[in-house]
């Protein structure tokens, strides 16, 4: 018999239990998510929604932002999104783990949009907001470890070429990205 396809909703819910299993590093974190081809469709559609809270949230809590920064940011972030996940194709096909590609991608597709709502979320605490934004980036570090560990099961040395090459494609799109996009204008 048929089993009936999660709701996207319910594929979030899912995703967000594996995103926590993936912070306390449980094991079984994979479990959580749906590596099929719908999963990575629904994957895809949580790191667009990450894009655009990332691009219009501080508009949406009412902060002010320059004119054409939300474009900006959308068309930044979609940049380095693309060189991300590139150098986690090449790098991975390089090791001979083309197969983790997919599990590594929906992971790190899911993990980005629960970090793009608590971003978001640390604009309501102002400057304390900062402290709340190190800790997102030690955790989005630590889930990123166990994503190599748990869901592509990679060695610590694999893992310290995917993240190095990743940072590498992100500095590398940044500069480019950084030369070609204007300068938002001050909000008036």
């Amino acid at each position: 018999m048929a089993q009936p396809t999660p709701s996207f909703f319910e594929e979030a819910l899912n995703a967000a239990r594996g995103c926590w299993a993936l912070v306390i590093g449980r094991r079984d974190a994979s479990t959580w998510f749906d590596f099929s081809q719908r999963g990575l469709i629904g994957s895809l559609v949580a790191v667009l929604l990450a894009m655009l809270i990332a691009g219009f949230g501080p508009m949406l809590l009412g902060i002010p932002v320059p004119a054409g920064a939300p474009t900006q940011s959308i068309v930044m972030n979609s940049a380095l999104f693309a060189a991300q996940a590139l150098m986690a194709m090449l790098v991975l096909r390089q090791m001979g783990r083309q197969d983790g590609f997919v599990p590594y991608l929906v992971a790190s597709n899911w993990v980005t949009l629960v970090s793009g709502v608590l971003l978001l979320l640390s604009l309501f605490f102002g400057e304390a907001g900062l402290i709340i934004l190190l800790a997102i980036v030690i955790v989005a570090m630590m889930t990123f470890i166990n994503i190599g560990r748990f869901i592509v099961t990679l060695k610590a040395m694999q893992i310290v070429l995917l993240f190095i090459s990743q940072a590498v494609g992100i500095f590398l799109a940044m500069g480019v990205l950084a030369l070609i996009l204007p300068v938002p204008t001050a909000v008036q």
